[in-house]
């Protein structure tokens, strides 16, 4: 069996986000690099905020997935803090996927106002930049009452 960097990177695609499971971590774009050297395979991730509590999760994911692309070999994953994650690496179809799970996706331009994932509406507030997790916020739409869950923009 050729083990390939398109074939881990494919299995990758499988691991979805412990916090977040309609996303997988290569939308999420914390995937940084993929290499294949002899008889291992060495996985660098970006954590999406400093203290994430579900980086072991991931890496656990992520090892067990990398070994199931590449039997036999030694699996590295390692998180790395450069180049740092942003917002910006996370895919359209990543987007699409937290705003089908009820969370607004991070804004691509500074200034706007996240929609509501129920109505649509940019009529929305921030209620408090303290959610559920490091990497989001809870927000208000105006226009359906309904509170929902913002996905914080790093830039």
């Amino acid at each position: 069996m050729v083990i390939t960097e398109s074939s881990v990177r494919a299995a990758l695609a499988s691991v979805m986000d412990p916090e977040i499971p309609a996303i997988s971590i290569v939308d999420l774009g914390i995937v940084e690099r993929v290499a294949i050297a002899g008889e291992s395979v060495e996985i660098d991730l970006l954590p999406t905020f400093s203290g994430c509590p579900a980086l072991d999760a991931i890496k656990d994911d992520v090892e067990r997935a990398a070994r199931a692309a590449a039997p036999g070999t030694k699996v590295v994953v390692r998180f790395v803090l450069s180049p740092a994650w942003t917002t910006d690496r996370m895919t359209d179809q990543g987007r699409a996927a937290l705003g089908s799970f009820g969370i607004a996706p991070p804004l691509l331009r500074v200034g706007r106002k996240p929609a509501c994932p129920y109505c649509g509406s940019t009529r929305t507030h921030e209620e408090s930049a303290f959610g559920p997790t490091l990497c989001r916020t809870i927000r208000y739409c105006d226009e359906c009452k309904n509170p929902f869950e913002g996905f914080k923009t790093k830039a």
